[in-house]
């Protein structure tokens, strides 16, 4: 899983890239292999008038889905990095069980019709 860390209006350090990179680790890289790179946006929206003025966002690239986007703003930066990731881990893994979920309905659908075709080819024999 590929991580990009950008920042607006203030410089990224070590200890914020750190904390971002251990977050979605720990939420993200359960062995999904659908995820393909993960880029996260910080911003501090007032500047240095203060206030709940700091943003994360976070877009998660999939294999074969849409991508996911999730935006927190919060006073605290590591907090919406948090939440963030958190929001971003349970819709991506909403996400993918969804679609496997009809990716099994439509091969019971395929498998279902292909029953049917060799019965009525079976019972058109006779």
């Amino acid at each position: 899983m590929k991580i990009g860390i950008q920042c607006r209006s203030f410089s990224l350090t070590s200890a914020i890239a750190g904390h971002v990179r251990k977050r979605l680790d720990f939420l993200l890289g359960r062995g999904l292999r659908r995820i393909r790179r993960v880029d996260v946006m910080l911003s501090d929206l007032n500047g240095p008038r203060g206030g709940v003025d700091k943003r994360c966002q976070i877009r998660v690239s999939l294999d074969g889905l849409r991508a996911v986007i999730i935006e927190d703003v919060q006073s605290d930066l590591y907090t919406a990095i948090d939440r963030a990731a958190g929001r971003a881990s349970r819709t991506v893994l909403r996400r993918i069980a969804l679609d496997n979920n009809g990716r099994r309905a439509q091969a019971q659908r395929w498998l279902d019709e292909q029953r049917k075709r060799e019965e009525q080819a079976t019972l058109g024999a006779f």
